[in-house]
């Protein structure tokens, strides 16, 4: 007896099936690929829960004409091809005639439509490839597809399918696309009793872009015209500052057909080459017209990827194109600014940045001269605002330091040259004398070796003079307060020397000579205290949220996962169509970063989706130390270098960043005497 079967028509179409209707958005792409087909000039998608258990896709295309409504369910029956040769030459979306038989092998399908030259509609239901009913219908000139219940007789496919907002998102990506590929249709899409996107249908390539990415995305744009060879490129590319963490905002239409294309991925990033940073990548809305007879696009069961008979001439044109539309957009060398008002988009620097700020701009030379004299810690600083003359203190009896001697010595020198002795009641002749007495600090007293202990000394008759002048003493003791802190800070087992290069740390300590990498220490800090606290306390609420618009792969890997991004302190929420409102987010991050930090945690979210949560976190918290890590080359204070130098030392976990940099390098003095040959 044999062993090969001939098997009946259901099983083999639910085997076909399969590699055709994968899930609701298969069925969705097959279905408004027929629609595109016909002519339609209005097309409507809606769906619930996901698609699997209501689709429908109605235009107001061509409609189907009655005699053929049961001919096409039928396997291998289409309109679009006749002969082989039609096959060199496909111009339309579809043409296997596939589809239909094997959607209606696994759902319970309902069909409605009505030819442009009848009078007359139809209706024909079909479960699970059994006709149900097939009668007249009035309805208007166009088709209308209504799904229920897919593979409700296929329980092992059912239990394939994601959750519903997982296979809900795969439509909305779908449709994206489809939209941009067609902007002479007006796309309605509806999920779930919502609108979430309408296009004009205005044949306008920038309309659709802004119904389906957004304003902000939109606006990024560099239109792109170019014809090379017979192929022409056309549509836009984002500006070298728009660039993003992954390809996944990269769409290329051939023939009005989406496919991905690794020719022209290429082609478009190497025109890029120069223009944007190393593991950044543009975005593009890019479409390319070539000859039918120059593709093939029958190599994938999807029809997402093509073959060329020759690359080069599609390499050449998409390079070109982009490299055009670079050059020409580059405004570089012709920035100006108009008006005052043209600063009004300059980012609001975070809290950080902002103490940064004020401490620079204590320290700048626009400060008025009496108040830059009291931001150096002298020995003087409680001798600053006498009022009296100097001679006066001079010939009291003290226990001043040789050191202090020889500056008074130098002070009366200079107070005979510029001193005008008034009278303690004249005020104006007071501010004169406080001017030259700062004026004689800045000269004699650049130390800041001699402590306030030789102020115990102070005569009684200058203490007195002290007393008058509280107020500019509240002051002096203000800018002591201000720097007691950073002088405290310092363990007494080191000594804080300074920094090198704006980025190495350099203390001395035990007969030994440390370098900290600033960056890699402050990373690794951070690292360890997201990994303890989860994110706790290291967030700060946005005065302004920030949108985020992914793709809608990341964006579905996003809002399954938005308690990860929580534990990382970004406060994330779900803004629909493919956008993240960022609420807060972790401290000292500017916007850029923000953007950047959740487009990256979204895209490893998605393309790591079998690995174990604590993984994720772990690279979450590593992005997110790296970018609020100070960094290399920029200014630092003295007091949080000492508080990064603290935790170095003191603390074994602190030897290597996340990515494995070592965060110092000890030079012993040994070493050191030996280069200098001591030893």
């Amino acid at each position: 007896m044999g062993v090969i079967n001939i098997l009946d028509k259901h099983v083999a179409e639910l085997i076909a099936a399969g590699e055709v209707v994968e899930r609701p958005s298969s069925v969705i792409k097959e279905l408004v690929e027929n629609s595109v087909d016909a002519g339609a000039k209005n097309i409507t998608i809606e769906i619930k829960n996901g698609g699997t258990t209501f689709i429908r896709v109605n235009d107001d295309g061509c409609g189907i004409m009655k005699d053929d409504v049961k001919n096409a369910f039928l396997r291998h029956a289409t309109s679009k091809v006749k002969f082989e040769n039609d096959l060199d030459k496909i111009s339309t979306l579809g043409f296997r005639g596939e589809a239909l038989a094997s959607i209606s092998a696994v759902s319970k399908l309902q069909l409605i439509t009505r030819n442009k030259f009848e009078k007359i509609g139809s209706s024909y239901e079909i479960f699970g490839g059994e006709e149900i009913s097939f009668f007249d219908a009035g309805c208007p000139v166009g088709t209308t597809f209504i799904i229920r219940d897919l593979f409700y007789n296929v329980p092992a496919r059912m239990k394939f399918l994601k959750k519903d907002v997982s296979e809900g998102n795969a439509v909305s990506a779908f449709v994206d696309k489809v939209a941009l590929s067609h902007p002479e249709i007006s796309f309605t899409y509806i999920r779930d009793g919502r609108q979430m996107l309408k296009t004009s249908g205005d044949g306008k390539l920038k309309s659709a872009i802004y119904s389906v990415y957004g304003r902000e995305f939109a606006l990024g744009l560099i239109p792109v015209n170019y014809e090379l060879n017979g192929v022409k490129v056309y549509g836009y590319i984002s500006k070298p500052v728009e660039s993003r963490p992954n390809r996944n905002m990269q769409n290329f239409f051939i023939n009005g057909r989406y496919v991905k294309t690794r020719t022209a991925s290429i082609a478009l990033e190497e025109a890029f080459k120069g223009s944007i940073m190393v593991g950044k990548f543009p975005s593009c809305v890019l479409h390319i017209e070539i000859s039918y007879e120059a593709i093939d696009v029958n190599v994938h069961p999807a029809k997402v990827e093509v073959r060329f008979i020759n690359e080069k001439p599609v390499f050449d044109a998409v390079y070109h194109a982009v490299k055009s539309a670079l050059l020409s957009s580059d405004e570089s060398k012709n920035v100006t600014f108009k008006n005052p008002s043209a600063f009004n988009d300059i980012k609001t620097p975070s809290p950080f940045n902002m103490a940064k700020s004020i401490i620079k701009n204590q320290n700048s030379d626009s400060i008025k001269p009496e108040n830059k004299e009291k931001k150096e810690y002298n020995p003087f600083v409680e001798l600053n605002y006498i009022s009296s003359a100097p001679e006066k203190i001079s010939d009291k009896k003290n226990n001043f330091s040789e050191n202090v001697q020889n500056n008074k010595r130098n002070f009366s020198t200079v107070q005979k040259k510029s001193y005008v002795s008034s009278p303690v009641t004249e005020e104006p002749a007071k501010k004169e004398q406080i001017k030259n007495y700062l004026d004689f600090l800045n000269e004699s007293s650049k130390s800041d070796t001699l402590l306030s202990q030789n102020n115990d000394n102070i005569s009684a008759e200058s203490t007195k003079n002290l007393s008058e002048n509280k107020n500019i003493n509240n002051d002096s003791q203000r800018i002591d307060d201000e720097i007691k802190p950073l002088i405290e800070t310092q363990e007494p087992t080191f000594r804080y020397i300074g920094e090198a290069f704006k980025t190495y740390i350099i203390i001395e300590k035990d007969k030994e000579l440390i370098l900290i990498d600033k960056h890699a220490a402050h990373e690794r800090i951070i690292y360890e205290r997201l990994k303890k606290e989860k994110g706790a306390g290291f967030s700060q609420l946005l005065l302004k949220p920030i949108p985020v618009t992914l793709s809608k792969t990341d964006y579905d890997a996003s809002v399954n996962n938005l308690d990860m991004f929580r534990e990382c302190a970004f406060d994330v929420d779900d803004f629909g169509n493919g956008v993240l409102l960022v609420r807060s987010a972790p401290q000292y991050l500017d916007e850029s970063d923000i953007v950047d930090a959740v487009e990256e945690m979204a895209q490893h979210i998605a393309e790591n989706k079998k690995d174990i949560r604590s993984e994720k976190m772990d690279w979450i918290y590593h992005n997110v130390a790296c970018r609020a890590a100070i960094k290399a080359g920029n200014k630092s204070i003295d007091k949080e270098l000492i508080e990064i130098a603290k935790l170095v030392v003191t603390d074994p976990n602190i030897r290597y960043c996340p990515h494995g940099r070592p965060t110092s390098i000890v030079i012993s003095k040994h070493e050191i005497e030996k280069q200098f040959g001591r030893v």
